[in-house]
């Protein structure tokens, strides 16, 4: 659920399934950008949309959604987007900041900060996904003859996969700093695969080196079915996001990464939007009450 496309075996691109949602926070990318007060700008978002006949027919302004804000779904939930599109933008530009010159996208799907964020000009953008996803990706990109900031590194490579050794075939250097993403990724995967995708981040990242990610405390998601966000979710366009989360029970990434000697800090969404002026805030039956996003840096020695 990301601009990122969790890997799951429901087919290549982004026509159903879990490929949906990487349409679905584009979506929403292209209806925080046309806001006056927009969190995060993203010139491609809505030309993701417009290029998908599933979802051709969203909305990519809030003006095109009869009820706007008070919509759970464009207005709540694309907001949660884009607040979440800018807290990781900032944390992917302080990382780069402060030496790291690679950029890691795990599940990357419709992610664009190659092409819209101000990074040092010897960055280098690695891009995983699989190869349905990023060739959809390509098709658009290349019709808007859309160039990078920096030099971008496609990896055609489902997460089930060696990623990693992928990821090394095309220059990744496991010696220098680097910044990874798992954004609204590890929920979709089981439990296992989250450990093995966090055990691999913490050995391929040298000292001075970021992780970024997305995690759900919920014990029972199922007890949020009916929520606002999930119900209009599922009712509007047909994506039932409880079905496409993984149910087993999630590790302790952070308390893991932690043991290692990274440090490590979780906050809710809900502390970003009172720093941004902007945002969600916790309501009843809140879909997004368990959501916790995780910033952990390898100390340099």
């Amino acid at each position: 659920m990301a601009g990122t496309t969790p890997q799951h075996a429901d087919g290549e691109g982004v026509d159903g399934g879990v490929g949906l949602t990487a349409l679905l926070v584009a979506a929403s990318r292209a209806v925080e950008t046309h806001r006056h007060d927009s969190l995060a700008q993203d010139a491609y978002a809505e030309h993701f949309v417009r290029a998908a006949p599933a979802c051709a027919h969203w909305p990519v302004r809030i003006e095109e959604v009869p009820d706007g804000d008070d919509n759970p779904l464009w207005g709540r939930f694309a907001r949660y987007f884009g607040l979440r599109t800018r807290v990781l933008d900032d944390f992917v530009l302080r990382s780069a900041g402060a030496g790291a010159r690679q950029v890691v996208l795990l599940g990357a799907g419709l992610d664009t900060r190659a092409f819209r964020l101000d990074l040092p000009s010897d960055c280098v953008v690695f891009e995983i996904d699989r190869p349905g996803v990023l060739a959809f990706k390509e098709q658009v990109l290349t019709g808007l003859s859309a160039a990078p900031e920096v030099k971008r590194v496609p990896v055609p490579v489902d997460l089930r996969e060696d990623w990693a050794g992928a990821l090394g075939a095309v220059g990744f250097d496991p010696a220098a700093p680097s910044v990874w993403l798992a954004e609204g990724l590890l929920f979709y995967l089981p439990g296992p695969a989250e450990t093995y995708l966090v055990d691999t981040v913490d050995r391929l990242a040298a000292a001075g080196s970021a992780l970024a990610f997305e995690a759900k405390l919920e014990k029972d998601l199922l007890a949020y079915r009916d929520s606002p966000i999930y119900t209009a979710t599922r009712l509007l366009i047909g994506i039932d996001l409880l079905d496409l989360f993984d149910k087993g029970p999630r590790p302790d990434s952070a308390g893991a990464l932690t043991a290692r000697g990274w440090s490590t800090s979780m906050h809710t969404p809900f502390e970003f939007t009172r720093e941004h002026g902007r945002g969600p805030l916790p309501e009843a039956n809140d879909a997004l009450e368990g959501n916790r996003w995780v910033f952990a840096r390898k100390p340099a020695p």
